[in-house]
């Protein structure tokens, strides 16, 4: 274990013995941390907190503190961070409260750039990338491979589904469905993010049907409700392989609880 001398752990910490720790971090009591992890220096790393597999966490970042939630009366809640993760500098990643689940968990290989804030409760899936200054409120939830714009902002309790892209400046207070690419303020739908599917290897076949979708839902003029039906109808037409993108979507909006950005 590389510890430097002027790090601060806690004797009751579990860190795996190829752990890394720079200069001047802080680490606490309850806070267990996986094999091949690096923390850089001036980190701070408290509450019951627990960071998986060859995560590299960079200097000055705040991990596992209080949530910034008045009702939070110091109950034991829980902030998980899985495997793979790179979370640059003054990213500050908060305890889920006793008023949700009561843990806020990030999975695995995900891309948390500069003075990222995670709040209470927030749920965040895998292989997303977070820009500059991204900020969730809490009880936010992330789906697979979702890119956030820098100083992106999402109110609390609002839902991003997979592949979703939010521009840059973006601010959210209603649902993305997913697959569905947008910006501004307030957000407005433009597309899908094909690219970022194409890369993720989705057949030609399947990119057609959610675009589809797309236009079923934002482009035909449809009520929600009818568009709800309309992709019913289109799920049962399609292949199994090109139909489950566009059930996805289907699955999305029925739990949705903000409404959806239309």
């Amino acid at each position: 274990m590389a510890i430097h001398p002027s790090a601060l752990i806690d004797p009751k910490a579990s860190l795996d013995s190829s752990v890394e720790v720079g200069a001047y971090t802080i680490i606490g009591p309850n806070v267990r941390i996986g094999a091949g992890t690096k923390i850089g220096p001036h980190v701070v790393i408290e509450g019951h907190t627990t960071i998986g597999r060859e995560n590299t966490l960079f200097q000055f970042s705040s991990i596992g503190a209080a949530p910034q939630d008045k009702k939070y009366a110091g109950e034991p809640t829980r902030l998980e961070i899985g495997d793979r993760n790179v979370i640059r500098e003054f990213c500050t990643f908060n305890l889920g409260t006793s008023q949700d689940v009561g843990v806020t968990r990030l999975g695995n290989d995900n891309w948390i750039m500069a003075y990222v804030h995670i709040a209470h409760d927030c749920q965040v899936g895998n292989h997303t990338i977070f820009a500059n200054n991204a900020a969730l409120a809490g009880h936010v939830h992330i789906g697979d491979w979702v890119i956030l714009g820098g100083f992106s902002n999402t109110h609390q309790f609002c839902k991003i589904g997979a592949h979703a892209m939010v521009g840059m400046s973006t601010s959210l207070t209603q649902d993305v469905p997913p697959f569905v690419m947008l910006n501004g303020n307030p957000a407005a739908a433009h597309g899908i993010n094909v690219e970022g599917l194409k890369r993720r290897g989705f057949s030609r076949e399947q990119i057609s049907a959610i675009r589809q979708s797309y236009k079923l839902l934002y482009k035909s003029g449809l009520t929600l409700e009818e568009a709800k039906l309309a992709l019913d109808q289109q799920v049962a037409d399609l292949a199994p392989e090109q139909a489950l993108h566009v059930k996805a979507i289907r699955e999305f909006l029925d739990g949705s609880t903000r409404g959806i950005v239309r």
